[in-house]
């Protein structure tokens, strides 16, 4: 069974994300101010916010991650390695991009990991997370990809865009249990539907190394007043001699 310690380590393996391309200005400062407050393990959001994320998120624990190939995948490689680049010139930190799903209807695996690979080199040190959603693939495509993945060195393995139908919990699991076994050496980030602390924690404690989720804020915060803001008085006990 997963432990969290308090709700500071539990923002610290949590994700918050807003990939919402009809946020306004206001909203994203709202939003990375939140962000700030808990300090999260990252902030996943679309490219435009990435220059006011670095800014807000400077002096704190928090990191900036954003999107390549976002959300279907099929753009070339050089393409990819363009959009990595001028996000990490802008300030970030993480880099989440798809794979060619088209790839994987053609079996092409090998691409994949050479798109990888590429995309690993381009970036050097900045943490590189492939998103392979999940939901749209069978079990024998989803080890051949992680397979793959880890091969070209990818630093996390993540399970969806968030632009499809989350998969259930059983599933969650089933897809974490698949990237164990077929890629040991890989970090697991679950994006899936993620919106409430019981799954939260089920989803942790099936092995995964980081839940990213649009309801982090909200989360942390129940965790939080469950956890840490009620005080319980213990009744009085007599012990036997």
């Amino acid at each position: 069974m997963y432990r969290v310690k308090n709700s500071k380590h539990l923002a610290s393996v949590i994700n918050y994300t807003n990939l919402n391309n009809m946020i306004s200005e206001a909203e994203m400062k709202e939003f990375l101010m939140q962000a700030r407050e808990m300090n999260f393990n990252a902030v996943t959001i679309n490219p435009t916010y990435v220059p006011l994320a670095s800014e807000i998120l400077a002096d704190c624990d928090t990191k900036v991650g954003s999107v390549v190939g976002f959300p279907l995948g099929c753009e070339n490689t050089e393409s990819k390695i363009a959009e990595a680049t001028s996000l990490i010139e802008n300030g970030a930190d993480e880099i989440n991009a798809v794979i060619n799903l088209n790839h994987v209807a053609s079996e092409k695996y090998d691409l994949i990991e050479e798109e990888t690979r590429s995309l690993k080199e381009a970036i050097g040190d900045i943490t590189l997370k492939m998103i392979i959603e999940s939901k749209i693939l069978e079990d024998e495509q989803k080890a051949n990809i992680v397979i793959r993945l880890e091969n070209a060195g990818v630093d996390y393995i993540k399970t969806s865009t968030g632009f499809v139908t989350p998969n259930h919990i059983y599933e969650i699991v089933n897809d974490i249990n698949i990237f164990l076994k077929y890629a040991p050496k890989t970090k697991i980030e679950v994006y899936d539907g993620i919106d409430i602390w019981k799954l939260t924690h089920q989803v942790l404690t099936a092995g995964a190394d980081i839940v990213a989720s649009n309801n982090a804020y909200e989360i942390v915060s129940k965790y939080k007043e469950l956890r840490e803001n009620t005080q319980i008085k213990p009744k009085p006990i007599t012990l036997g001699r």
